[in-house]
């Protein structure tokens, strides 16, 4: 059996060997190998520790903590544990096991299980021969069990043990005790050992002599305070700094041929030698003890025996134990000497004492001297006299005695004394009193929530546990326990069913029990709290109605269900099933006749209870009557219908509607949110498609079914109004006016227009076409000259007229003369230009009334008609090439008249060819590997300007030519890196807009590169500064965008370094809106606004920043509005009449307001 390992320096106390094993200094052979590994006779590594030091130790086995934890244990429920292990008994040889378990079902793994002896030898590492430890786990149950075996048991394994269980923050644990009995083999082995030990301590009193110097020196540390109470060493402490000085290495000594030894042991009043013997014997000696010169006397006497040198210490007291030495010349020689007392002799024997538990236990011994160092043991277990422990140590001179206030029957052990010369052993018998009921538990029966008070006294005050059904029942918030001397009471303050069972209080150590039986009884009680207002519960018709109605009472009451005069059965459609907590009423497929009210009633010993219970069994509403199609409109149509006759027993919440074509079979849902009203107005048809609507109703419990189909309409709407109302022409007599086809015509499609006029001044409008006309232009004839009319135009079609179209202003019916005006397009504001064989087709409107005239000149000559084409128009005229020809380049001038009035333009038309070779390319000179040529430009410059020259060269031996430079502006160049050696011809292409000449000019002469040429220098030329602030190259143009259609803003810029780009609009910088996108390539920044709306007009500005300045250009932006804008460019009309009627719409906007 393991005994306690050391756990720190001042915690663990060791244990003397117990009388039955010899110790080495007793010579025994002791046991074999294997008990002695396991056996708890042996005693630990531990050193004995100091009496100042024993206060601070830990509780052993046998002392206070096991009763402290057991009483701590008992009054903690507990939280792990399903089942303690329990105190048990064993003889000695035989074998016990200690069961506990653990409940595993809400543990998430193994729990950790540790078991002691004492308060803290952990018996883990200490199994083996007499002690094994097992855990098993079972899968069903989900239960581990963990037991430990104690194999042929001895005495010394008698003792308090305890297991504990922890799960992460969860902790529990038990104490139990093992109580050993002799067997009588046993006895008579003991008989035997006694007899023995008589032999062995005569043996001890004829061995020589034992060197505790010897002993410590070879010693562990952790033996040193074992080793000083055997021996009778007071002043360990002491004694230990002599040995850490003299483990010291001695250097050899030249004056020493033989030094003295480390140290020398002598007992109290004995007498000790000391001896050295010297190289030289002519050398002077000297003794000394602790620095102090020893001089010859009765007590110290000196002898010389040729080179031994002999010192005599007579009588020996506790003041000769020092340190000595001996000096010779300069050298000196030291030892130790250690005087011990004598052993201190057990005088008067403990004797085997037996009581009752609570009785006070004393255990007597006396010594042969007063005030010595005497140690207690409990089954071989060291006992402290801490003021926290269960065991008080008296000592009265040579007197020691062991107190126990109140015995408890765990103080059942082995009691020993033990000093430096002797010990003394005597067993102590703890019995329990016999136990008398005074009051006996009585049966009780309690309502359900009263107090449950049970209350037993007993002869004896101990401690009890309570069960209940055979469990064991634990303190809690709600169970109270109590125990006041003799009287134990068991209170739980508000009963609940469960608490029903028998009650059972067993006193503890005591084999007997005090039964008795708790009744609850609960008046029966319907929970009604689920249901609704009156108890009604409502079931759609068709549908399986379960209304489960909890109930409570104990005993378990019994149920009636009826309607009316007639109970309800537990079969049929409408059936009543009755559980242990509920009851059900279940209708199958229910019907609108189930509905009305149905009788539960509760009826047990303790009461009754009933209630009244409504069904509402409620339905779809039926359909509504066909709706009616009241008025009809392009895309949309008015409906009304009428609510159903029933509405299934659950209001009308609204209805939805539907719409079809006649000829498909597909109906459409209208609206996904309920329509509150009887009205609704469809929307989003096609017009000229027959269709037809219906209706359905709803309520909480679903659709009805739908209506029957209104009859069948067609939605058609009137067109659009007219668009681009404008006057086309004016003379004394007639207006004509002219105007687009409606944005919008519809499916009725469009018959004509109708165009009317009235006199300013009137409202009297009158019809100027009494047919339609399906023409966008009409003349009004037979007008008064100077009067003003008001015109205006509809578009008529199925459904009848559109809204009309007005003209803004009065007409004054009058010919009015309208100045010559030339609108240049932009593009021919400048030079003109085309290539050789390219077409010409150039459109110039012009403004002017009547009649204007329209002519050409070329360079101020009438231009030739056969090979230039002119087409003149009442608005424009049109110049056309169809191939044209460098003569066809000039100036030509347009000139347009009304009468006196002349408006002229000018137009520059350049037709350019390529150009032709350079005229003459000469050698100029010939050094190194470089050729430096010179040439004129070419007589034809192709109608345009010389943008530069290629070069080429070609060996002379095979004429293979290679472009040497291209684009090259000057007309002198320097050819390099030629092979020495070769001869070169070189020629010269031209370049203009057009591309190279087709021909080039060549060298006349061939350049020889020699062998030995001047060496030519190159020139030094500085780096060119490239670097520049921000410029802009072409600004942002103002731009007109259309709505809901991309627009992009464009503009170039140089600089050096590249130049970082920023947009703002209205001053406020462009970030992180996915409305735009920024691109720059090439020094080309765009900005593209997608599909812009009015709000993104205004002045947008392009920012361009780097190291060495910013620019900025801007523009404005206007969003034209709307879809109309957009038809009228897709129609073909002119900008410039768009601009136009633009005005005239933001005109008419400002006089409406």
């Amino acid at each position: 059996m393991p005994e306690p390992t050391k756990k720190d320096e001042t915690e663990t106390q060791s244990a003397p060997p117990p009388p039955e094993q010899k110790t080495p200094q007793d010579g025994g052979t002791g046991k074999d190998k294997d008990e002695d590994d396991t056996s708890v006779s042996t005693p630990p590594a531990d050193g004995m520790s100091k009496p100042a030091e024993r206060k601070d130790s830990v509780w052993s086995i046998g002392e206070g903590a096991p009763e402290e934890s057991e009483k701590r244990d008992d009054s903690q429920m507990s939280t792990l544990f399903i089942e303690k292990p329990q105190s048990g008994s064993v003889s000695v040889g035989g074998n016990i096991t200690f069961i506990a378990k653990v409940e595993a079902k809400d543990l998430l793994r193994k729990p950790n299980v540790k078991w002691f002896k004492g308060k803290w030898m952990d018996l883990a590492s200490k199994a083996g021969k007499h002690l094994q430890l097992k855990e098993s786990f079972e899968r069903h149950t989900k239960i581990h069990t963990f037991e430990m075996h104690i194999i042929k048991a001895k005495e010394n394994f008698a003792g308090n043990y305890r297991c504990e269980v922890s799960y992460k923050d969860k902790f529990d644990s038990c104490s139990f005790d093992l109580e050993v009995t002799e067997s009588s083999q046993a006895a008579q082995s003991i008989d035997i050992r006694s007899a023995f030990k008589r032999r062995e301590i005569k043996q001890q009193e004829e061995e020589p002599e034992v060197d505790v110097w010897e002993l410590l020196k070879n010693a562990n540390p952790s033996e040193y305070e074992k080793i000083a109470f055997q021996y009778g060493i007071t002043d360990l402490r002491g004694m230990l700094k002599r040995l850490k000085r003299m483990r010291r290495e001695v250097k050899k000594s030249a004056a020493f041929a033989k030094g003295l030894d480390p140290a020398y042991q002598v007992d109290k009043g004995g007498k000790v030698r000391f001896m050295v013997e010297l190289a030289d014997p002519t050398v002077e000696l000297k003794w000394y003890k602790n620095g102090q010169e020893i001089r010859p006397s009765a007590k110290y006497i000196f002898e010389h025996k040729g080179n031994q040198r002999i010192l005599f210490i007579n009588n020996c007291t506790m003041a000769d134990d020092a340190r000595y030495y001996v000096t010779a010349g300069d050298e000196k020689c030291s030892t130790e000497l250690f005087v011990r007392d004598p052993p201190i002799l057990v005088t008067k024997s403990l004797e085997d004492t037996s009581t009752y538990v609570g009785e006070r236990v004393e255990l007597s011994c006396e010594v042969s001297e007063e005030n010595a160092n005497v140690k207690w043991f409990r089954n071989g277990v060291e006992l402290s006299d801490d003021p926290h422990s269960r065991y008080r140590i008296k000592v009265e001179g040579k007197k020691h005695t062991l107190i126990i206030e109140e015995a408890a029957k765990n103080d059942n052990a082995t009691y020993s004394v033990m000093t430096t010369g002797g010990q003394s052993e005597a067993k102590l018998s703890v019995d329990l009193r016999p136990l008398k009921i005074s009051l006996a538990l009585e049966d009780q029966t309690v309502r359900l929530g009263q107090e449950i008070h049970l209350k037993c006294e007993i002869s004896e005050n101990v401690e009890g546990k309570w069960y209940k059904n055979g469990q064991l029942v634990e303190a809690s918030d709600r169970v109270k326990l109590y125990h006041k001397g003799r009287i134990h009471r068991f209170v739980i303050a508000s009963s609940a069913v469960d608490d029903e069972g028998e009650y059972m209080f067993v006193p503890d150590a005591y084999n007997i029990n005090i039964p008795c039986k708790v009744h609850v009884v609960d008046p029966p009680k319907l929970h009604l709290d689920g249901l609704g207002e009156n108890n009604t519960v409502t079931v759609v018709a068709g549908s399986k109605l379960r209304l489960e109605i909890p109930i409570t009472g104990e005993p378990t009451p019994k149920v009636v269900w009826s309607r009316g005069d007639k109970g309800i059965t537990d079969s049929g459609r409408i059936r009543a099933e009755t559980y242990p907590d509920s009851s059900c009423l279940v209708i199958d497929a229910a019907e609108r006749e189930d509905s009305g009210p149905f009788r539960i009633t509760l009826k047990n010993e303790a009461g009754e209870d009933t209630a009244l219970i409504n069904i509402k069994v409620v339905d779809v509403p039926d359909p509504p009557q066909a709706p009616n199609v009241t008025e009809v409109g392009e895309d949309w149509c008015v409906m009304t219908w009428e609510p159903p006759a029933n509405d299934g027993g659950s209001p009308i919440l609204g209805y939805f509607i539907e719409r079809k074509k006649k000829q498909s079979s597909r109906w459409m849902r209208l609206n996904f949110e309920l329509i509150k009203e009887t009205t609704f107005e469809p929307k989003k048809m096609i017009e000229g498609v027959a269709y037809e609507v219906r209706v359905f109703a709803v309520n909480a419990i679903g659709i009805s079914k739908p209506s029957m189909p209104s009859k069948s309409f067609v939605p058609l709407a009137v067109t659009s109004p007219p668009t681009l109302l404008a006057v086309d022409g004016v003379t004394d007599t007639s207006v004509t006016m002219k105007w687009r086809p409606p944005d919008h015509i519809g499916a009725a499609g469009l018959d004509g227009y109708v165009v009317e006029y009235c006199f300013e001044g009137t409202d009297e409008w009158i019809v100027a076409n009494p047919e339609l006309t399906d023409k966008t232009k009409f003349t009004i004839n037979g007008l008064p000259t100077g009067s003003k009319i008001l015109v205006r135009v509809k578009a008529v079609n199925a459904a009848g007229e559109s809204e009309p179209r007005y003209h803004p202003q009065p007409i004054l019916v009058k010919e009015v003369i309208e100045p010559p005006k030339i609108r240049l397009p932009r593009h021919l504001k400048q030079t003109y230009t085309r290539r050789v064989g390219e077409t010409v087709n150039l459109v110039i409107p012009f403004q002017g009334r009547p009649r204007a005239k329209v002519s050409w000149e070329k360079n101020g000559s009438p231009i030739d008609k056969n090979h230039i084409n002119i087409r003149n128009t009442e608005n424009d005229t049109i110049i056309f090439i169809r191939k044209a020809e460098r003569c066809h380049s000039g100036e030509y001038d347009m000139k347009v008249e009304v009468e006196n009035l002349v408006d002229k333009a000018t137009i520059d038309i350049q037709i350019v060819d390529r150009p032709g070779p350079p005229e003459i390319v000469i050698i100029d000179d010939v050094w190194g590997e470089n050729v430096n040529l010179s040439w004129k430009p070419p007589k034809d410059d192709g109608n345009a300007a010389i943008t530069g020259y290629t070069i080429q060269k070609a060996d002379k031996k095979s004429m293979e030519w290679f472009t040497v430079m291209e684009h090259y502006h000057r007309t002198s160049a320097t050819i390099n890196e030629l092979i020495i050696g070769n001869e070169y011809y070189f020629r010269v292409f031209a370049e203009n807009m057009c591309g190279l000449s087709e021909d080039a000019t060549m060298t006349k002469e061939s350049a020889l590169i020699a062998k030995d040429g001047k060496v030519y220098k190159y020139p030094v030329y500085n780096d060119f500064d490239f670097t520049e602030r921000p410029m802009f190259t072409q600004p942002l143009v103002n731009t007109f965008a259309v709505a809901g259609y991309n627009a992009t803003l464009n503009c170039s810029v140089r600089g050096n370094p590249k130049p970082k780009i920023t947009w703002l609009k209205n001053k406020v910088i462009i970030m992180n809106d996915p409305r735009y996108r920024m691109f720059s390539n090439q020094g080309v920044c765009t900005l593209e606004i997608r599909k812009p709306s009015p709000y993104d007009g205004g002045t947008y500005t392009c920012r361009a920043v780097n190291t060495l300045g910013e620019a900025e250009v801007e523009c404005k932006l206007e969003v034209k509005g709307g879809l109309s804008f957009f038809r009228l460019l897709m129609d073909g009309v002119p900008p410039h009449i768009i601009d136009s009627y633009m005005r005239e719409v933001q005109a008419d906007k400002t006089e409406g307001k």
